[in-house]
């Protein structure tokens, strides 16, 4: 496995630790399905106020998986997926590692 890139383990960090939560989770599933909506929309499906909904997508938008655009007084929320590329490209080499290194047991248990 190549060396890791400071820069890209800290996006990867960044969009896991976001995803880690149930509550953002579902906020991430509603914008995709719903680009544009509101803090207050995205309130609406979940027991939670619409101040929590509004640190919950912060911390999306840290992470680069949320951003926000202005409509009048309005704030629309819009998920971005490109940041999700990083953590599948590190799923995958982490996948392809193990998929190799249980190769290798395989052909050394096959002797």
């Amino acid at each position: 496995m190549a060396a890791p890139d400071p820069a890209d383990d800290a996006r990867v960090d960044a969009v896991f630790h976001a995803l880690a939560d149930p509550t953002r989770r579902h906020l991430v599933e509603v914008l995709a399905v719903q680009p544009g909506a509101t803090a207050t929309c995205l309130a609406s499906s979940l027991p939670i106020s619409r101040q929590a909904v509004a640190r919950h997508l912060k911390l999306l938008a840290d992470a680069g998986l949320v951003s926000r655009r202005r409509r009048g007084r309005e704030a629309l929320f819009e998920l971005d997926t490109e940041p999700l590329g990083a953590a599948v490209a590190w799923i995958g080499a982490v996948g392809t590692e193990w998929d190799d290194n249980l190769a290798a047991l395989q052909r050394l248990l096959g002797r």
